[in-house]
Order: C-alpha cells, then sequence, then structure tokens
C-alpha cells in the first residue's frame, strides 16, 4: 500500500515600512508502504531530501523577491526555524557562531541579497564542516556545488545564510550528509 508524505515550509520576512515577503512549498510524495516497518532510515532519508528542496526553493524565491523588490533594503534572512535576522549589511544579527552582530565589509555591500558572503560567514562554514564526520572542506565545496552552483568564494550573503542552516541541520541530526550530498537540488 502506497504511503504519502507530505513537506512543506513556509517563511515570511519584514521589509521595511512594514512591508513583507513571504515563500511556500509544499511537497506530497508517493512512497512505498514498506518504508515505515522495514526501512525507517529510507524514509527518514526520503523525507529529508523533500525538506532540503522545499527549503532551497523558498530562499531561493525569496531571493528572487529581493532582487524584484525595487529598494536596496532587501528582504531579511530567514533560518530553518523561520526565525527573521537582518543581512549582515544592514544590522545586527546572530549567525549561530556565537557572535551576535558583524558587518559585512566588501565592495559590494549594497544592501541587496546579491551581496557577498561575509567573511565570518564563510569562516563559520568552515568551522562547520570540520565540525561535522565526513564532511571537511572540500565535501563542503561540492555540497555548495550541488546547492548553489558555485564555490564558496562566490556565495552571496543569502546563500551563505541557507548553506548555514543546511550544515547546522546536518550537525544537529535533523538531516543526513548522505542526503545532503545526494538528495540536494542544483
Amino acid at each position: 500500500m502506497p504511503l504519502k508524505l507530505n513537506v512543506g515550509l513556509s517563511k515570511k520576512v519584514g521589509l521595511p515600512d512594514y512591508g513583507s515577503v513571504g515563500a511556500t512549498c509544499h511537497l506530497e510524495l508517493e512512497l512505498d508502504g514498506t518504508l515505515l516497518a522495514g526501512d525507517l532510515d529510507g524514509f527518514h532519508q526520503q523525507a529529508r531530501r523533500a525538506y532540503v528542496a522545499c527549503a532551497q526553493a523558498v530562499n531561493d524565491e525569496l531571493a528572487r523577491h529581493a532582487g524584484n523588490a525595487g529598494n536596496s533594503s532587501g528582504p531579511s534572512d530567514v533560518d530553518a526555524d523561520g526565525a527573521a535576522h537582518q543581512p549582515a549589511s544592514r544590522s545586527p544579527r546572530n549567525n549561530g557562531n556565537g557572535n551576535s552582530s558583524y558587518t559585512n565589509h566588501n565592495s559590494q555591500g549594497n544592501g541587496s541579497s546579491n551581496h557577498r558572503a561575509s567573511q565570518k560567514q564563510v569562516d563559520y562554514l568552515h568551522q562547520l564542516a570540520r565540525q561535522i564526520d565526513g564532511l571537511g572542506l572540500r565535501r563542503l565545496e561540492s555540497l555548495c556545488q550541488k546547492l548553489h552552483g558555485k564555490p564558496t568564494a562566490e556565495l552571496t550573503s543569502l546563500d551563505a545564510s541557507s548553506l548555514i542552516d543546511t550544515l547546522k541541520a546536518i550537525k544537529d541530526g535533523r538531516l543526513s550528509l548522505a542526503s545532503a550530498l545526494d538528495g540536494a537540488p542544483s
């Protein structure tokens, strides 16, 4: 008997002047019904892959809207729990590394979602990669290529935030490294 899996993710972020933008992704998959009884790890892997696909679609859509918003401030970054954070170049935020604020010191600091990731974001990605068994810096680059189509050195701030969320989910056991590397959308 087939099994239906529904995965959904919705994020809404605030914009200046009391505006907001949101994105939602919901997937319904039909899986083999024996997964729950005979292959619980396989079921979890399928659920995680669906979640990664939804999270990437939502983050990509928020980034697209930020680029089309016509203002220089763009939306807040959103973490995996749906909590909004202002991008680094505009105001303090918590990027999960224990430093509650930082500033993006690049030449492209125009406030849009297209500016490069800060050095602190890249350093935190490297720190997380070293803390995850079996990942390391080389496989981090592979994951980054699969998720964002570019190396970590070319990530935007929003891309880096999304990748940080993915690595934190792997580190916390909410996502397996194998499913992120094998099932990550390009």
